[in-house]
């Protein structure tokens, strides 16, 4: 997609760019080191990095109500409080957390989303997801739950989140029965974890006509270059598969094709996802990120560049945690 262009999700009427800001490190301090070993990370960093994104014409921002405990919400309502009129033009994307426990799937759903909402100050959300597969209830409970809130005008579009191609197929074929389009699965799509495409559930995605989000598209950072096995990633991002010597050769890559194009490697990471029809959500804890972000817009990578990267790219190993939780 080039510059201009945009995306609009299933049910929800609000256009956006290609591209969006995940809202994860936003208030997180186990990962991200927010009030923790990050002091560059705060709300007026953050505030810059929402700024600049607009400006640029990203206005997809995704959260979810786990991260920081509710804090990325919060602050993603004070910001909206400072300029109300702004809301209009975005498109707010949040998550429930289905955890075994919530047996009552369709009261709990609407419970989490209720305080979402309030969390953002907002009277609806635009795209409710699943935040993954976890729940002991059926794909036709699931649907109910997420039907429920859509009739009830609390979301305009419903998703879900790491979700593999048949429970993708079913939740999507169950919410098709209470007439609610799927409109998105988001799952960790990069150069460092191509999964997504090897199993099909790129093309399956295409096929439903379902949006695929690409979380952590830059690796965690691990991809913009800053980084290197000589120089890993603070906190918990260090010990992430894969290893950094073997991002390194990736990001070789995309130092190489980024100078024929006067970009950076991770905007060359995130158009190679722009390329392949999804749409990329990368952080951005400042007003400079959000600007390099921006500039994976209006510009593309040949097929033979395409290729290239496709080469490199890497997929790796998952964990025990990381099946559990991630099936797409």
């Amino acid at each position: 997609m080039e510059a201009g262009e945009q995306i609009t999700f299933p049910g929800c009427d609000v256009p956006t760019a290609p591209l969006g800001v995940g809202c994860w490190a936003w208030g997180d301090k186990s990962t991200w080191g927010m009030g923790g070993y990050d002091a560059s990370l705060t709300e007026d960093s953050i505030a810059e990095a929402w700024e600049a994104s607009a400006e640029a014409g990203v206005t997809l921002f995704d959260t979810a109500e786990i991260y920081g405990s509710g804090k990325s919400e919060q602050i993603i309502g004070r910001l909206l409080a400072r300029d109300p009129g702004r809301r209009a033009s975005l498109v707010l994307a949040t998550k429930f957390m289905p955890m075994p426990y919530k047996v009552n799937v369709t009261t709990a759903l609407r419970h989490a989303l209720e305080g979402s909402i309030e969390r953002l100050g907002v009277d609806h959300v635009d795209l409710y997801q699943i935040h993954g597969p976890i729940s002991l209830r059926g794909h036709g409970a699931m649907a109910d739950a997420l039907a429920a809130v859509h009739e009830a005008g609390l979301t305009r579009a419903v998703g879900v989140s790491n979700y593999s191609i048949r429970e993708m197929e079913r939740i999507h074929a169950a919410l098709a029965e209470r007439n609610v389009p799927l409109a998105s699965n988001q799952v960790e799509y990069s150069l460092v974890r191509t999964r997504p495409e090897l199993s099909g559930l790129l093309a399956a995605c295409q096929r439903l006509g379902v949006i695929l989000l690409a979380y952590s598209p830059i690796g965690m950072g691990r991809l913009t270059g800053k980084y290197s096995a000589a120089n890993p990633p603070p906190g918990k991002r260090a010990s992430v598969n894969p290893p950094m010597e073997q991002v390194d050769g990736v990001v070789e890559v995309l130092r190489r094709l980024g100078s024929d194009h006067g970009r950076t490697p991770s905007q060359v990471a995130l158009r190679w996802l722009i390329d392949k029809g999804t749409v990329p959500i990368p952080g951005a804890k400042n007003g400079e990120q959000a600007r390099q972000n921006a500039g994976a817009l209006g510009w593309s990578l040949s097929a033979d560049e395409v290729a290239e990267l496709d080469r490199v790219a890497i997929d790796p190993k998952p964990s025990l945690q990381n099946r559990v939780w991630q099936h797409g």
